[in-house]
């Protein structure tokens, strides 16, 4: 089987993986040679991407690159603890979560992609119909929330639309006034402050600041929607490396998701927040090879796996729906939250979210040789 994949962030490196482990002939289009592409910000990893990184054989190079993150803690802006709960896991689960900078996530993807014989070409941005040229059996568009492809299979498909949050990430040496480990969610008058203390001593952070209305490039100053939060304020005026501002866009959901020959996967498909983006980009790329490996036609294929995708991403959009509504609650909500959070959160968080770590079957078969489709 001949494939193309459109994009080589962290989808379209982990599906050349996943596809040559089943014996595809796979190539790789990337408009970026920087393997963190424009943004450069850190990811985490829950443990369902963690297993899908373990099929892959690329688990320990992660780990390596990044850091295991034990806890998440929820705090007010005056400094109470509202919630503190195991972070990307079920409690009783022996792995941890990872972060690690995009940049060396998907850097391990792609050696890995082209230690396993497919080919990687960077600075090329092509849409399907330049690929179609070398008439490959499958399409793989894996080019991100802005895909074109997405627009080719449905020249009516919604564009991303602002999702009310714009985002600002940065790096600090850590502020004596910030200590605590883990990763921390400080909920401010104007949005939510993330940050976790590294193991060399700097603290990377977000800022998610709440907008109504789209800003421009230079109209977000972070310490001024933070300045009343004390950690959030220390750790953004320490700051020795401060990232361009990003906005946040939703997609309504894509009701053409494939054409039996070209199939969208990661943020083409289904945008994931709630720290999952990664995570379910991952899940896609071996669950895509598992469906193409157990069909004789690359239209079962794909029907297969739309089929196995579509209800845990959507679950997912829902939740990340939820969970924007409550960084962008404002003055009320806040107070509300202050009052309520502790009382409930460490008891419904697990069962709000651990469906998302129950993984599916996420192993692949041998290496074997596969015909033309």
């Amino acid at each position: 089987m001949r494939v193309a994949i459109i994009g080589g962030g962290v989808a379209g490196s982990a599906s050349a993986v996943a596809l040559r482990r089943i014996g595809a002939e796979v190539t790789v289009y990337e408009a970026y040679e920087d393997p963190a592409g424009p943004v450069g910000s850190f990811v985490s990893l829950a443990v369902n991407g963690l297993r899908a990184l373990d099929t892959l054989g690329c688990l320990e190079p992660v780990r390596a690159a990044g850091f295991p993150v034990d806890r998440q803690r929820m705090w007010s802006g005056r400094g109470k603890l509202l919630g503190d709960v195991a972070r990307g896991r079920r409690p009783e689960d022996p792995m941890r979560s990872v972060t690690v900078l995009r940049a060396d996530l998907v850097g391990t993807l792609r050696r890995a992609a082209v230690a396993a014989g497919a080919t990687v070409r960077v600075g090329e941005r092509v849409r399907r119909a330049e690929v179609d040229a070398d008439r490959p059996d499958l399409v793989v568009a894996a080019d991100g929330i802005w895909s074109k492809t997405r627009r080719d299979l449905d020249p009516g498909a919604q564009e991303p639309r602002y999702a009310g949050i714009v985002t600002v990430s940065g790096v600090s040496p850590r502020p004596e006034i910030a200590r605590r480990d883990g990763f921390n969610w400080v909920f401010g008058r104007d949005g939510v402050f993330i940050y976790l203390p590294t193991p060399d001593g700097d603290v990377w952070w977000t800022a998610q600041i709440s907008r109504k209305s789209e800003p421009g490039p230079d109209e977000v100053r972070v310490h001024d929607h933070f300045r009343t939060e004390a950690i959030p304020a220390a750790i953004i005026d320490a700051a020795t490396s401060i990232r361009a501002t990003t906005v946040a866009r939703t997609l309504a959901p894509v009701k053409c998701r494939n054409d039996g020959r070209t199939v969208l996967i990661g943020d083409a498909s289904h945008p994931a927040g709630a720290g999952q983006g990664a995570s379910m980009a991952l899940e896609d790329a071996v669950i895509l090879a598992r469906n193409l490996a157990g069909h004789d036609r690359v239209d079962a294929a794909l029907t297969a796996f739309d089929a196995q995708r579509l209800p845990r991403a959507g679950k997912l959009a829902r939740m990340e729906s939820r969970s924007r509504d409550a960084k962008t609650a404002g003055p009320i909500g806040a107070w509300m939250r202050e009052l309520v959070m502790p009382h409930v959160f460490d008891r419904f968080y697990e069962k709000a979210t651990g469906w998302l770590y129950d993984t599916p079957d996420l192993t692949l078969p041998s290496v074997r040789a596969t015909s033309r489709r």
